[in-house]
């Protein structure tokens, strides 16, 4: 098995890569760049407004409250009291500041949403296309919870944030030079120092990007154990309350908290104490300008309005600078997020098409193991040597002892998993030559526990062929003995299943999975385990309706039922890993120490006799 599979291992290694990921993410912020780009240039006026605010309050100070009453300005030819001037007019200035920057604030909010959300749509699903093109060997090995965290809330915090932290990191580059250029513009000598000690109070920041990025992936994993606790709760609720499991989940969960909740405290250990710092920094900043500054005012080169102008530029200039500890914490964890995200992106499929794939139209002869070696997991073989051949039409029984490899086999037909050496052939033609979807069209299945997905019985049904008629539909719910359970539905095949069709007993799940694999009419036909788990009622009934179904095909059943075995036209016994015997139903019993034999008086030699004692043939 490729660990490359395995997410927990895949964390954001390309996380300080800010080029790199900002090209990869491009594609998807393209089709809303117009929207984009007016939110940036929105960006650029708030932040310069912060500036006007600062450099309005010379004017005021110089020119209403301290200012000459009898000082007049001509305009058209009519005396202004300049200073009457600015008081009437200042309070409507007001008014009309916080309009025009309340409207720029709700387009720039409404843009980032916008952009944020279809960045974030795009991703997920060209991610959920990416998941369903995976094949069996990575859900073997990943939790739900932590594919559910990697596929919908990375993408999410990768690309909701994206447009917000840009239109912030804008704002902020120009609010910055607008409040430094109203700092030079009142006094060149006081601007030095204040833009000295912000500098100074922001070289902490870099010290701490290694450390965000750690707990940013920690806390995710954590979050997808989280998650899969919830829904192995969901799933699993039975089994929990028959075994009073409910100490136990709370328990894990608990933990789960517990760990969410160190990291998050580990991460403010490290990023909290910042805060204080630059508040500290920022206030020596700030004594030394009004120190300064006071010298300025007495010796008479700089007014009372202009030191006020300056004073409250600086303060709105190292607001940013004190919370940038918290703006670089979520800036970082957003890059995190997109670096997990374009690993994803980054995982391929290891059962693929090869270059000079064939489509498959169906088989005249056999299909045939040759040799076939094959691991789930490096150097712990789970079928050794492994040699077949099926004719076309003949039903095969593959029987054995749990683990001994009989599911094994029938998953490698449909390549759910390729060979580790050897080949699996159809017609002497290695099926890795023949392009995947036309090889999993000729194949049919129906499982032990088949799932039925969130919708009606008819359209669980159709999913073995859309294109199928009214007719054929009707066809095959009555010989998959499914008409007489629809008939007594007020709504018939219309009938919501609910979600893995849990509203059904197992028989009629089974025999809706026959009928939507009857509907398919494929040539191929698999049963893996098919009636294990049902009563001798439901076992009958649904027997057969797979009578009906693998009329005239191929078949490969893995079954511990008797009547189905005997029923095959071979019987395959397969024992770690191999092919250990090979025959009819009589003559494998001919074997005095035979394993099927042996089979058959531990296991099958009771079902028969049960059912013998209950009157079912």
């Amino acid at each position: 098995m490729s660990i490359d599979y395995k997410l927990k291992n895949t964390v954001s290694k390309d996380a300080f890569k800010y080029g790199y990921l900002l090209k990869k993410i491009f594609p998807y912020i393209k089709p809303v760049m117009p929207r984009a780009i007016l939110n940036l240039i929105i960006a650029i006026p708030l932040g310069l407004l912060d500036g006007v605010v600062a450099l309005s309050l010379k004017p005021y100070l110089d020119l209403v409250i301290n200012g000459d009453p009898a000082k007049t300005y001509s305009i058209l030819g009519h005396e202004v009291h300049i200073q009457a001037a600015f008081a009437a007019i200042i309070p409507f200035g007001i008014i009309g500041f916080a309009l025009f920057q309340g409207v720029l604030k709700y387009l720039s909010n409404y843009l980032t949403d916008w952009t944020g959300n279809k960045i974030s749509n795009s991703l997920k699903i060209d991610l959920f296309k990416k998941l369903t093109n995976l094949d069996p060997q990575f859900y073997d090995v990943n939790s739900s919870g932590l594919v559910l965290t990697r596929f919908l809330s990375d993408p999410e915090a990768a690309s909701r944030n994206i447009i917000d932290s840009l239109k912030s990191f804008i704002a902020t580059a120009f609010g910055l030079v607008g409040l430094i250029g109203v700092l030079i513009y009142n006094s060149w000598q006081l601007a030095i120092i204040g833009v000295t000690v912000m500098g100074i109070a922001i070289t902490p920041v870099t010290l701490i990007r290694k450390k965000i990025k750690s707990v940013s992936n920690a806390s995710m994993v954590v979050g997808g154990n989280m998650t899969t606790n919830f829904n192995e709760t969901f799933a699993g609720n039975k089994i929990m309350t028959a075994y009073n499991l409910q100490e136990m989940q709370n328990e894990k969960f608990e933990d789960q908290i517990h760990q969410q909740f160190h990291l998050a405290m580990s991460l403010t250990k490290r990023v909290g104490w910042m805060s204080p710092i630059m508040y500290f920094v920022c206030s020596i900043g700030i004594a030394l300008v009004m120190a300064y500054g006071n010298h300025l005012i007495l010796s008479g080169q700089m007014s009372a309005g202009s030191f006020a102008s300056f004073v409250t530029s600086l303060l709105l200039l190292y607001k940013p600078t004190k919370t940038l500890g918290n703006t670089l914490t979520s800036l970082q964890g957003t890059f995190v997020a997109m670096g997990r995200v374009f690993e994803l992106f980054d995982l391929q499929p290891h059962i693929k098409n090869a270059p000079d794939a064939v489509e498959l139209k169906g088989f005249n002869n056999s299909i045939e193991f040759k040799n076939v070696n094959f691991e789930y997991e490096e150097g712990v073989p789970v079928l050794k040597n492994f040699n077949l051949k099926v004719n076309k039409n003949e039903t095969l029984a593959l029987v054995g002892n749990s683990g001994g490899g009989k599911s094994t086999v029938v998953s490698l037909i449909p390549r759910f998993y390729d060979v580790t050496s050897g080949s699996v052939e159809f017609d002497g033609v290695d099926i890795r030559h023949f392009e995947l979807h036309s090889l999993r069209d000729q194949i049919s299945f129906v499982f032990q526990d088949n799932f039925l997905f969130s919708g009606t019985i008819r359209q669980n049904i159709m999913m073995g062929n859309e294109d199928a008629t009214e007719e054929q539909l009707e066809n095959v719910v009555r010989m998959a003995h499914l008409d007489e359970f629809t008939n007594s539905l007020e709504k018939g095949l219309d009938t919501y299943v609910g979600e893995r069709g849990t509203t059904l007993s197992g028989g009629q799940r089974q025999r809706v999975a026959i009928a939507r694999a009857m509907l398919k009419d494929a040539p191929i036909v698999i049963l893996d385990e098919a009636t294990s788990a049902l009563d001798n009622k439901s076992e009958a009934i649904v027997q057969k309706a797979l009578d009906n179904l693998i009329q005239n095909k191929t078949v490969f059943v893995i079954a511990h039922r008797l009547s189905t075995i005997k029923n095959a036209d071979r019987i395959a016994v397969v024992n770690e890993g191999e092919l250990a015997e090979l025959g009819t139903h009589e003559e494998l019993m001919k074997y005095e120490n035979g394993i099927y034999r042996k089979l058959y008086e531990m296991q099958f030699k009771n079902q028969e006799e049960a059912k013998e004692a209950a009157g079912i043939s």
